[in-house]
């Protein structure tokens, strides 16, 4: 597979995208029938969607048998990043900063969610720390 960029799905692709993610390689029909659990969509429609799927490279499809068996193309962390780092660029000038305090200051916090939240912190910090260090450098001023 060739290290072209990964198109961005739609809605509508984001959601089989979960599926197949989810519970691997699928045929249309069990696919059909996850997404139906939230809201009616039909079985042509979703068909259509990932044979447009297809063709942008965003799932590969299985033709060995009379079924048609789809998975994904491309991973969930990659697509999340993506999707992500223009989230960021778009709504929020780039700044992680202002999404996370906008995410923070709408939403109340669990005492667990923001212990999570510092244990990534400190991770972060460490890593940066640890990259600083292996270089010879220091986060101290000169």
């Amino acid at each position: 597979m060739s290290k072209t960029p990964i198109p961005k799905p739609t809605e509508s692709e984001l959601e089989i995208l979960q599926v197949l993610w989810q519970h691997g390689p699928s045929t249309v029909r069990f696919t059909n029938d996850q997404l139906s659990q939230k809201r009616e969509v039909g079985y042509t429609t979703t068909l259509k969607l990932l044979q447009l799927m297809l063709d942008k490279g965003l799932v590969l499809r299985e033709d060995d048998s009379k079924t048609h068996v789809y998975r994904a193309a491309v991973r969930e962390e990659e697509t999340q990043g993506l999707l992500l780092d223009r989230f960021v660029d778009a709504t929020f000038g780039g700044s992680a900063t202002k999404l996370v305090m906008q995410a923070l200051g709408n939403h109340p916090t669990s005492a667990d969610e923001l212990a999570q939240i510092r244990s990534l912190l400190n991770q972060i910090e460490q890593q940066r720390n640890d990259t600083s260090n292996a270089k010879g450098q220091t986060d101290e001023p000169a």
